[in-house]
């Protein structure tokens, strides 16, 4: 399929009974398409859902957050198979530290014709959506999204969700109808260790503490060394040291929010939260939480998870076990979920995120010479022969459409198969899920549950084991607030002051660098100093405004 162009009739009819083609059209519809009124919306882009989408070899700037299971984005194999399907050559950027280099892109001025994979929050994209640098995309999309439509259709809380409170679309987003990823925030531990231990998983936060002891006092890999690391953590989503462990201490959503008596609240002020930092501290004090877990990135994680000499990692907050280890090995497997500790009130709580959509995954800025041509490499992507390509890697290589009798994850005629273990874009083969893909439920439970390659099924099972039964009752979630331009603005400045705040506090407290009995008065008050009253008020507001 590489090195074409443009799709004969007979080839799209063929592939698409066996590789799940969307939008695919030909030469002649095109021609023909191309004569409809208004269809030539751009004298350098096809009609819409025709490919390729531009006439002539054309380059768009794009700067991407790193992955690492992307070894080059410009080398990769889904980058040249788009390249030659569109006829968009991408000048690629690619951000070791995303959210810095967000930052001083933004600032500065040098920024791209597309942010790609930056998952750029909703308060953001209005704050810049209102000053001119993200542009909108309702227009585009009305033109242009043959499949962006198609989805905001089919699944309407991604038109929802994707849109400021006026209803203007500043930025498409990743859709992940992820079972699993509904239970993000996970605890996997080396069963392998706790067997030769004879210890259970742990139940409770005294029982966690004790295998944490064992871990480093009684040599679990056996190579009579002091090399195990009981708690490693990272700074990364959903492997913050301390995420997983406070909801044994007080529930709350993923933004640290919860509601109470029907009041927005923020977690980290609260006399409980104190108590989850003393027990980290306690944990730390005793050389149970590796310090490299404050500062330290995935790749540095992975590094240890994949150390040559010894299995060194215990204990470790991920959404799972690829987190720290390489899919392609075996180490991953020795790793089992830890359910939701009880604290030692009784608190026992998993953080839930209902929808499986990440906001701003692909923002056009307002220095894309033809807006069009991103628009629609946008929509190409959110097709079912994209997402495959770039999710799972190429077709008959990393995975096959699945037979007749193939059973999927969720018990279901399978869709697809995986080949090996090589999906995970270890061999440059896709883009890590970074950017833009249509993953419905049904899409991800299509999966031929396969012995040889159980992550699937594993995170699958795990989650509706160990997590399900935990999640909130939807009474008490706070739903998905949308705010006014100055709200946003207002929410976004006084959220990044005490969002900094709190992590570096935070992290000076469990380390014993700041004492907290005698610190917590001060960082109180240091919060209502950098308005979190005010912060709070306006999530009230908007709250408050959609229940009327």
């Amino acid at each position: 399929m590489q090195g074409m162009k443009l799709w004969s009739s007979a080839l799209c009819l063929t592939i698409s009974a066996t590789v799940f083609l969307s939008g695919c059209q030909t030469a002649d519809t095109a021609a023909e398409a191309s004569k409809q009124p208004g269809a030539a919306l751009n004298e350098v882009v096809n009609p819409p859902g025709v490919l390729p989408i531009t006439k002539e070899k054309t380059t768009i700037k794009v700067m991407s957050r790193i992955n690492p299971t992307v070894e080059n984005f410009t080398t990769n194999e889904f980058t040249k198979w788009l390249e030659e399907k569109t006829n968009i050559h991408i000048e690629w950027d690619v951000a070791s530290d995303p959210q810095q280099k967000l930052n001083i892109s933004l600032a500065s001025g040098e920024y791209p014709d597309v942010y790609l994979g930056f998952n750029i929050t909703p308060v953001q994209l209005s704050l810049y959506g209102k000053d001119g640098v993200f542009i909108p995309l309702n227009k585009l999309i009305d033109k242009y999204g043959v499949e962006t439509k198609k989805m905001f259709t089919t699944l309407p809380y991604t038109k929802e969700l994707s849109a400021t409170v006026d209803g203007t679309i500043y930025g498409l987003p990743s859709v992940n109808e992820c079972f699993h990823c509904t239970h993000s925030t996970k605890l996997w531990m080396n069963k392998k260790w706790l067997d030769t231990l004879g210890m259970q998983v742990p139940t409770t936060t005294e029982e966690f503490y004790q295998v944490l002891k064992a871990f480093k006092e009684k040599d679990p890999n056996g190579n009579k060394k002091a090399d195990e690391l009981p708690f490693v953590g990272a700074n990364i989503a959903n492997s913050y040291i301390d995420t997983y462990i406070m909801q044994a201490f007080i529930d709350s959503d993923r933004s640290m929010q919860f509601l109470k008596d029907g009041k927005i609240q923020v977690a980290f002020n609260q006399p409980e939260y104190k108590e989850g930092l003393k027990y980290l501290n306690k944990l730390y004090k005793e050389g149970l939480i590796d310090p490299q877990s404050f500062t330290q990135d995935r790749n540095q994680l992975r590094k240890l998870g994949e150390s040559p000499d010894a299995v060194i990692l215990g204990a470790i907050p991920a959404q799972n076990p690829t987190v720290f280890n390489l899919l392609e090995g075996t180490r991953w497997k020795d790793y089992v979920a830890v359910p939701p500790l009880k604290g030692p009130t009784g608190v026992q709580a998993s953080k839930y995120i209902p929808q499986g959509i990440t906001t701003g995954s692909f923002v056009i800025t307002n220095k894309a010479k033809n807006p069009e041509i991103a628009l629609r490499l946008a929509d190409f992507l959110y097709s079912e022969e994209a997402t495959m390509r770039a999710v799972l890697g190429r077709p008959d290589q990393e995975w096959k459409v699945a037979g007749s009798t193939d059973i999927g994850i969720n018990g279901k005629p399978a869709k697809y198969t995986i080949l090996g273990n090589t999906a995970s874009g270890a061999k440059n083969a896709t883009w890590g899920q970074v950017g833009p893909s249509l993953r419905t439920n049904e899409w991800r439970l299509g999966q031929t549950a396969d012995p040889k390659n159980p992550l699937e099924d594993l995170l699958y099972k795990e989650t509706l084991n160990k997590y399900e039964p935990y999640k909130p009752d939807p009474k008490k979630m706070i739903p998905t607030l949308f705010f006014t331009n100055e709200q946003s603005d207002e929410v976004a400045n006084i959220s990044k002051t005490i969002d900094d705040y709190r992590k570096e506090t935070v992290a000076r407290m469990i380390i014993g660098d700041l004492d907290i009995d005698k610190k917590w008065t001060e960082y109180l008050k240091n919060l209502e100093n950098m308005k979190l009253p005010r912060y709070l008020q306006i999530h009230q507001d908007a709250y408050n405004s959609m229940k009327k």
